[in-house]
């Protein structure tokens, strides 16, 4: 009976449509979804009917052994049809799936009040807290001890966590006001000097504390340096503390809406061999790799990882799966999130598990990675028309090829294929370019608006970065935090207040972080504007209303004459007439 059930399953999924609709209720079975859409059985079953057929073979009658054999038959076909299945095109109707109600653990946004006033230095604080920076410190101080005793020659006093926090505010610094070198910040007697990095912290000081700055206690380094090569050493052991800080405050003090991106971020820097990566694609080829998932609404780091080899994910999903799974916490973030990727995540297993988990997903992909269809039947060619469209659905997950100067793969668990979006690009046409409008699928439209252009979190990284030369690896991934930490400071002060650009919130946060105030030029008072002589006095008795006579500004603005006296204005620095039947000082003044 169980045999006939599912034969006739079998026949009723050769003859079904690939479109179709998802129950929207919530304890909706996945897996019975997928034995739908991909008519899979159960191994399991099937073995045992297998080893039962086989150790019975001689019992069985051969009408039964042609039947089962048919079965097995149709079985295949239907496997080699899922293989072969034919592109549809956008006038074909395509249904997405039900959408996943969006159930957030908490309100989005900034987890902080509204009424109070937050400045700068107290957001930033939220990341590098007093207490992490007492740690920095303790750990700075141990490593400068240590360095001592091997017989480095300078001198040392323990830091403390208010200078080391003046330290910050003068890396900030230097990463806004550009120099070819450190040193140039404290050169003197020159054009180009500037006094104010001189009056926060010496030049030697500045640079004995980025030698010794250390985020884990030297001793334990030591230990775990003796691990090197088995499986309890921690690659990342030197920045595990504070990037464990930061992680937990990046998603304490905000939550993401609806809408993240998985991003790739690379910190170029030729330490440490064990966990820099080849990129071939970047600009500095050798660095370290971070995984970053962020709001795209604004760009906020709401987690991150530092990729440190294939190995630290063992469950053979593979990298791209795992470094995804790694960010997405259900019971930090809540469900019905949208996440968007490029091609080196996305596969159908990471989109389908993501949808089980009740999170949408959109990516690129590329072709030839397991499980996407790769029929040519109806499919998109050199020749194809730009604008056209090829799609494939199988169960939640819709397969997309758009022609667009060039063929462009997206996939999704979140769109239908089109639903009528079009796009404008330039064509030439009798050798002048005009603007003309193209179908779109809906999946490419997302992923532009959510994924694609200028990413706002690189984009804020970049403006006022603090990365620049230096030997120690992980003092590169500690500029990395502080960028991190001062990106994000912006965002929820711009989230709360929103009266700061970008620039101004990162020089008062310089202030703030110094311990210093801009010095404002002081107003003048009407008391100050008392006329002076234009020129030093001379003995000359005779030439006293003479000497130092320049032209009357009053008299030539207003009334286009040319008239010389000898008096001008103390704070003015401008010379008026200053007579009794001509008080330009007087008229000149009446305007201040």
């Amino acid at each position: 009976m169980a045999r006939r059930t599912r034969k006739r399953a079998l026949q009723e999924n050769i003859d079904s449509e690939e479109e179709s609709t998802f129950s929207s209720e919530e304890d909706e079975d996945f897996e019975d979804e997928r034995l739908h859409f991909e008519d899979r059985f159960d191994p399991v079953e099937d073995n045992v009917t297998n080893n039962e057929c086989e150790d019975d073979s001689d019992k069985i009658p051969a009408a039964k052994r042609t039947k089962k054999s048919l079965s097995l038959k149709a079985e295949t076909v239907v496997k080699r049809a899922k293989k072969t299945l034919s592109w549809r095109e956008e006038t074909d109707v395509d249904v997405a799936p039900k959408p996943r109600r969006f159930l957030p653990a908490r309100e989005p946004g900034p987890q902080l009040s509204l009424a109070d006033s937050h400045s700068p230095v107290s957001l930033f604080k939220q990341f590098f807290s007093e207490s992490a920076v007492s740690n920095l410190c303790h750990n700075t101080n141990a490593q400068a001890a240590r360095a001592l005793a091997k017989g480095r020659k300078y001198s040392w006093t323990d830091v403390s966590v208010g200078e080391l926090y003046r330290y910050i505010g003068l890396v900030f610094y230097i990463a806004t006001v550009k120099m070819s070198s450190i040193a140039d910040y404290w050169r003197q007697h020159s054009i180009f000097t500037l006094p104010f990095p001189a009056t926060v912290m010496p030049r030697d000081r500045y640079r004995t504390i980025s030698w010794n700055l250390h985020m884990s206690h030297p001793d334990a380094d030591t230990e775990n340096d003796k691990k090197r090569g088995t499986a309890e050493h921690d690659r990342l052991f030197r920045v595990k503390p504070l990037m464990d800080t930061i992680r937990l405050a990046c998603k304490a003090f905000y939550h993401p809406r609806r809408n993240l991106a998985v991003k790739e971020r690379f910190v170029a820097s030729k330490g440490n061999a064990e966990i820099a990566r080849y990129m071939k694609a970047k600009p500095t080829k050798v660095g370290f790799k971070f995984f970053a998932l962020t709001d795209s609404s604004n760009g906020y780091t709401v987690d991150l990882s530092v990729y440190t080899g294939n190995d630290i994910f063992p469950t053979g999903n593979g990298l791209s799966y795992e470094a995804v799974m790694s960010l997405l916490d259900k019971k930090v973030l809540g469900s019905g999130y949208h996440v968007y990727m490029d091609d080196f995540y996305t596969s159908p297993k990471l989109l389908t598990d993501l949808f089980a988990m009740k999170f949408g997903a959109c990516g690129t992909y590329r072709e030839y990675r397991k499980d996407f269809p790769r029929s040519s039947s109806n499919s998109l060619t050199q020749k194809s028309t730009r604008g056209s469209i090829r799609w494939i659905r199988d169960g939640p997950l819709v397969c997309v090829k758009w022609m667009d100067k060039q063929e462009v793969s997206v996939c999704s668990t979140i769109h239908a294929a089109y639903k009528g979006d079009h796009v404008k690009r330039k064509v030439k046409a009798q050798d002048t370019w005009k603007k003309k409008t193209f179908p779109c699928p809906a999946p490419v439209t997302a992923y532009n608006q959510h994924m694609t252009g200028v990413d706002p979190s690189d984009q804020l990284l970049q403006y006022y970065t603090v990365k620049h030369k230096t030997m120690k690896w992980y003092r590169k991934v500690f500029l990395h935090f502080l960028d991190v930490a001062a990106t994000n400071a912006f965002i929820l002060h711009k989230e709360l207040h929103g009266n700061m650009m970008h620039k101004e919130f990162m020089e008062v946060l310089i202030e703030e972080l110094c311990g210093v105030s801009q010095k404002t030029a002081p107003k003048h008072t009407s008391s100050d504007h008392v006329p002076v002589p234009g020129a030093e006095l001379t003995s000359d008795v005779r030439n006293l209303a003479t000497t130092g006579r320049r032209m009357c500004v009053h008299c030539k603005a207003v009334h286009g004459k040319t008239q010389h006296t000898p008096w001008k204005c103390q704070v003015c620095d401008v010379h008026l007439c200053l007579q009794l039947n001509r008080n330009c000082f007087q008229e000149w003044h009446k305007g201040l």
